[in-house]
């Protein structure tokens, strides 16, 4: 993919410079990283709107809703379940510090998904102010590419809406993929996972990232029968092969039934309504719920993206260079869309760095070394730096690997059998 490259500290301009243009940018996304360059482009005085999907918890075509997946069915409130699940270990410890707690503890499954709700919604509406307070235009619609400096933006209405942008910003993020196998409309998504009406009695996870293994805590955590099935004979793949042990022990210690190197090949539904899935081992599973956590794809199927010519990878993906700068010089894109590393914190940072780029007079590159992350698992996984096996095929010569695993001291009191290990390789 050939482009011009940024030079001598500034951005190429195309041959339209003096022409009049309804925005300076326009952002289709108001994710994390869409919001993020929004407003720091208005600050450096650009002239900018965005579009988003109209609010919804369950995203899909046409719902989605300003702050993202992260902010409305992601991090957050997945972090609230995490904390809400929590609570059922606590409540037991407590006892074994001298805390008489009654034998039966209620939990209210409708309460914790309003209160996660709630703040959802409080959060969708900080996003907008963000946007408002820094003169960004909202619009609340589809958006899709016109051509290199034109976009449309398709109201609830139908109305149409067209505007010219000197830059265009794609930042439409990504949505959980399906796996296709028979009866695969009968699972749901971590989408749907995060707004159940009626807590599962028992679930089946299909899945090893972080996504599974995040539900899989949260669900057993509740107190339900968990079953998590992955290909590998670990979960994480990708992660510190020392870490993927010691959180399968804790998964396992806390109850989930793991099925390492197993697939689901079908599922059905029973005469009691519940759904059977059928491993490729012949084992059948019976659920209330089978969610597949099989990874994400990039949003990119109905931004019309032909029209400008902007070229994306085999996963549909929009490439970019390293300053998130597409094939066609008007048009970027930040974030989960562009899949280099598909985090948060990550997208915030490229959208601060477009800003820089292209309104500040600062070109500038983001940097992905040495980026933390963390898997909300009970207990969670941290992780900074290179993995072992990283260090491994990186060194020219011999690592130390300094680890650490000790029983804390909570635990001795409490009887809890996670154990906390820390692993840092040293060259």
């Amino acid at each position: 993919m050939s482009r011009k490259m940024l030079n001598d500290g500034e951005v190429n301009q195309t041959n339209e410079d003096d022409a009049h243009y309804d925005f300076d940018l326009f952002v289709i996304g108001a994710g994390s990283g869409g919001v993020r360059a929004s407003r720091f482009s208005a600050n450096f005085g650009a002239k900018v709107g965005i579009c988003e999907l109209p609010f919804h918890p369950i995203s899909s075509e046409v719902v989605g809703g300003v702050g993202g997946t992260c902010v409305i069915r992601g991090c957050v409130p997945k972090k609230i379940l995490v904390y809400g699940a929590s609570f059922g270990g606590e409540i037991e410890d407590a006892r074994n510090y001298g805390w008489e707690v009654n034998e039966k503890v209620d939990f209210n499954w409708k309460k914790l998904l309003q209160k996660k709700t709630d703040e959802i919604v409080r959060l969708n509406g900080i996003y907008k102010r963000l946007l408002a307070n820094a003169g960004v235009k909202l619009f609340e619609g589809e958006g899709k590419i016109v051509g290199p400096n034109e976009v449309e933006v398709i109201q609830l209405d139908g109305t149409k809406l067209s505007y010219s942008a000197k830059h265009i910003l794609i930042a439409t993020g990504s949505r959980a993929h399906r796996i296709s196998i028979p009866g695969q409309e009968l699972a749901i998504t971590s989408d749907e996972a995060l707004s159940l009406e009626e807590f599962p009695k028992h679930a089946v996870v299909l899945g090893g990232g972080y996504i599974a293994v995040e539900f899989a805590s949260i669900w057993r955590g509740l107190g339900a029968t968990v079953d998590l099935c992955f290909r590998k004979e670990l979960p994480l793949r990708g992660f510190d092969d020392e870490m993927r042990a010691v959180v399968a022990r804790n998964l396992e210690g806390r109850g989930v039934n793991l099925h390492p190197r197993t697939n689901l090949t079908k599922l059905e539904k029973t005469e009691d309504g519940k759904i059977k899935a059928t491993t490729d081992h012949g084992e059948d599973l019976i659920a209330d719920v089978v969610l597949f956590a099989t990874g994400r794809v990039p949003n990119t199927k109905r931004l019309n993206l032909e029209a400008a010519g902007v070229e994306l990878d085999e996963a549909g993906a929009v490439k970019v260079d390293e300053y998130s700068r597409t094939n066609i010089p008007s048009i970027w894109a930040v974030g989960d869309v562009t899949n280099r590393m598909n985090l948060t914190p990550v997208a915030l940072m490229e959208g601060t760095f477009f800003a820089n780029t292209v309104f500040n007079g600062k070109p500038s590159k983001p940097d992905y070394r040495d980026v933390p992350y963390a898997v909300f698992s009970i207990p969670p996984l941290s992780v900074v730096g290179l993995s072992e096996e990283q260090a491994i095929e990186q060194a020219h010569g011999d690592i130390l690997v300094f680890t650490s695993t000790f029983n804390p001291m909570k635990n001795t009191v409490s009887g809890s059998r996670d154990s906390s290990v820390c692993s840092r390789p040293i060259r």
